[in-house]
């Protein structure tokens, strides 16, 4: 998706990779996004869109990762300090909730400090889970940690300090 202020938003490839752990790595540093190794990345290359700039420098990032069969989470947005209030995260929601749409999803969750941002996308803040007690049963054997944010559960407590629970109904 082409925008008219000189970035795109595309799909991921294997060589964004290092470029987005290098985006991500001053919020994991300062504990507001949650670290990720170089593995983990390159195996969720293709939840990830990308902002990149004219010469396809990789200027902001976010990812969109299925929980069930209507749920997803938006996960690991950042964009440059340098690139911030220019619409560059504002086009990766857009393109995210798209793919979202795309694949059947019903409803978007984050777990965030920007309440700001994401509700003027409109999101809002639900302080409970709200699934239905089948849906949970499934979702707790989930080994990914942002099911384990998503649930609330007791071991990922510590990570989720601060943190505001955002839902959308697409």
């Amino acid at each position: 998706m082409a925008t008219d202020d000189g970035f795109r938003v595309r799909p991921a490839t294997t060589g964004d990779i290092r470029a987005i752990a290098a985006l991500i790595q001053p919020l994991v540093d300062s504990r507001v996004l949650l670290g990720k190794d170089l593995v983990v990345l390159f195996e969720s290359v293709q939840e990830f869109s990308v902002a990149v700039d004219a010469a396809d420098q990789v200027i902001g990032c976010g990812a969109l990762h299925v929980f069930w069969e209507d749920l997803g989470e938006i996960r690991t947005l950042s964009v440059d300090s340098a690139h911030t209030h220019k619409g560059v995260g504002h086009a990766l929601i857009e393109a995210l909730e798209a793919r979202a749409r795309e694949l059947g999803l019903t409803t978007l969750f984050c777990l965030t400090f920007e309440v700001e941002f994401f509700t003027s996308h409109g999101f809002s803040v639900q302080p409970e889970v709200d699934v239905a007690p089948d849906v949970y049963a499934e979702l707790v054997r989930s080994p990914d940690e942002g099911v384990a944010e998503f649930l609330d559960l007791a071991r990922v407590k510590p990570n989720t300090l601060g943190n505001s629970r955002m839902v959308k109904t697409l």
